[in-house]
């Protein structure tokens, strides 16, 4: 009898595991740990979210929900955008619920990627999005940024970077893991070249309400850039609700049916008492991401400016909950920096190469913990860096 083979995919095998869960996994192994390494808030989900999840639950509605999510919360959804953003889309049929903002990405390129389509991916970069690219058959193509630049793309970096095959490109503004925001004007001159070469934007806006310093601006409200975006956004990061997996997309009617026909082989639906708190959380949840917003803006000014005193030069983060300082100056790769730094200090990190080739020399630092957390990380650091 012929053996059967049971081993992966070389795509999945030639897949490297997550470098933040690697440092996140070391960390919780060991006690008296500062983790400075997982990008979730420190703060609970707003009580009256909670509550509506649980009023839920005790009327009964545990049931499947639409492929697409509750209307309502679609509704809701379409509101917010609108009042947020200024973009308009139809709760019928260009927005998708998903299973967290990960899944939204995952469903987007599996949507519009053809086996060999290349899509651009700035770096630094969110871990997932290349091994995403490569597993629904494309090929990531790198845009490497510059520190120097406070980490600002370039539109001629991403002409630069286009092909014959290049079919897609991913944003993210807020950026994770440098916090870096394009505003307006920025956004403009990206949007020429997409529009030139007729490119496809998958835009991850989940840091959209952790931006401090000027209004944000989403890709889509860019003139004649709606009909060419997949907008991705999600309640984990602005409404402290990371373990309700709560997601969303949208997008033109065209790419928005194409993903949810992926989604409602591969999900069904997303998780129906999260879908009744996040409803809750778009009509009456604002003022609370506002206070933890102002949270977030006081402790970045004070760690990244830290920072600097430590001699880490890092540059202000516009949003997100991100430092990215440099780590050149210690002589240390950032892997040997986030390592020694945990042993000898108890203060998790994650080393800016696991972001890509371009994040070597820094480290990630996540500000959304305590100030007093905060405070004795900065002690360590400094212990750290005095006996190198």
């Amino acid at each position: 009898m012929q053996k059967t083979k049971t081993y992966p995919s070389q795509t999945v095998t030639n897949l490297k595991p997550s470098g933040i869960r690697r440092f996140f996994d070391l960390a919780a192994s060991m006690e008296g740990v500062i983790s400075l390494g997982v990008g979730e808030p420190d703060f609970v989900t707003s009580w009256s979210v909670r509550e509506a999840c649980i009023l839920s639950l005790e009327q009964g509605y545990t049931s499947y929900t639409a492929n697409a999510g509750l209307l309502e919360l679609r509704e809701e959804i379409s509101r917010y955008l609108a009042r947020n953003f200024q973009i308009l889309y139809d709760p019928n049929s260009e927005i998708v619920v998903t299973v967290g903002a990960s899944q939204a990405i995952d469903l987007a390129l599996r949507a519009i990627i053809n086996p060999g389509d290349e899509v651009i991916v700035v770096e630094p970069s969110f871990v997932s999005y290349a091994p995403l690219v490569s597993l629904a058959g494309g090929v990531p193509v790198f845009v490497q940024t510059d520190g120097k630049q406070a980490f600002k793309l370039q539109p001629e970096q991403i002409e630069k970077a286009i092909t014959s095959r290049t079919k897609a490109m991913i944003l993210c503004s807020p950026n994770n893991p440098t916090g870096t925001v394009l505003n307006r004007r920025e956004l403009e001159a990206i949007s020429a070249i997409v529009q030139k070469y007729d490119l496809i934007v998958i835009s991850d806006e989940i840091y959209a309400e952790l931006a401090y310093d000027e209004p944000y601006t989403s890709f889509p409200s860019i003139p004649h850039m709606q009909e060419r975006t997949i907008l991705v956004n999600g309640f984990s990061k602005g409404f402290a609700m990371t373990g309700w997996r709560l997601g969303f997309i949208a997008a033109p009617k065209e790419f928005a049916q194409a993903i949810l026909k992926i989604h409602q082989y591969a999900m069904m639906c997303a998780p129906t008492m999260a879908q009744y708190g996040a409803i809750e959380a778009l009509k009456n949840g604002e003022s609370d991401v506002e206070e933890m917003k102002k949270s977030y803006r006081r402790r970045r000014n004070y760690f990244v400016q830290s920072l600097n005193e430590l001699g880490l030069s890092c540059h202000l983060p516009g949003g997100a909950f991100y430092a990215f300082p440099s780590i050149q100056s210690t002589g240390l790769t950032s892997e040997q920096f986030a390592e020694r730094l945990l042993m000898e200090e108890k203060v998790a990190v994650v080393p800016g190469n696991v972001f890509g080739q371009s994040g070597e020399g820094y480290i990630r630092c996540s500000y959304a913990s305590s100030m007093e957390q905060l405070q004795e990380a900065i002690r360590r650091m400094k212990r750290f860096l005095e006996r190198l």
